[in-house]
């Protein structure tokens, strides 16, 4: 028998310890590669969740720079109303200064009063002055006097039973006037319905 065909145990067993050396190198280097494969995820992972960390410090901080821009623009948008109403009032009252001064001249004489005709042609100049005053203003009155009742234009305070038909569910009688400024009521006028 040729001793190179015959193996003997010893040989057979150190072919086996060989092969599971190799097995074991290569268990070893694949273990290595995952290592390094889930190092570099890992280090990829991390590298996003700083990228992220970064940009949403970034909308935190946008966010909190609109929200202040918001509120300075809200606080000067309420100071500007605020101030066109003074100003406008300042301009209708000095507007109406005129019809006061009228109004405090006619008192002063009211008791030196000898001639009547005068005084009431002078209390009427007085109500025209301020009647146009508010029309320039842009106030109107609004017609009521034996127009249709409309809830629109009219607060009934009471109703009056009426003989006429072509009165029933009109106003009859106007206790307040009315008015109106481009068509938005400032006061209903205050009216007696017929029924």
């Amino acid at each position: 028998m040729d001793k190179d065909l015959i193996n003997s145990p010893e040989q057979d067993v150190n072919d086996g310890a060989e092969v599971n050396q190799e097995q074991n190198k290569e268990k070893n280097k694949s273990k290595k590669s995952s290592r390094t494969i889930l190092k570099s995820k890992e280090k990829k992972l991390q590298e996003e969740i700083d990228l992220l960390n970064q940009k949403n410090e970034e909308l935190k901080d946008k966010y909190l720079r609109l929200i202040a821009e918001y509120d300075n623009f809200r606080k000067r948008t309420i100071k500007e109303k605020i101030d066109l109403r003074e100003t406008v009032k300042i301009d209708i009252i000095k507007d109406f200064l005129p019809v006061v001064d009228d109004i405090e001249r006619a008192m002063m004489y009211l008791n030196e009063v000898k001639d009547v005709e005068a005084t009431v042609e002078g209390i009427r100049l007085i109500s025209q002055k301020f009647l146009d005053f508010i029309k320039m203003q842009g106030v109107e009155e609004i017609i009521s006097k034996d127009q249709d009742f409309n809830t629109d234009f009219h607060e009934a305070i009471t109703k009056f039973q009426v003989e006429e038909e072509d009165k029933k569910g009109k106003v009859i009688d106007v206790v307040q006037k009315g008015y109106k400024i481009n068509d938005k009521i400032i006061r209903f006028s205050k009216v007696v319905v017929g029924e």
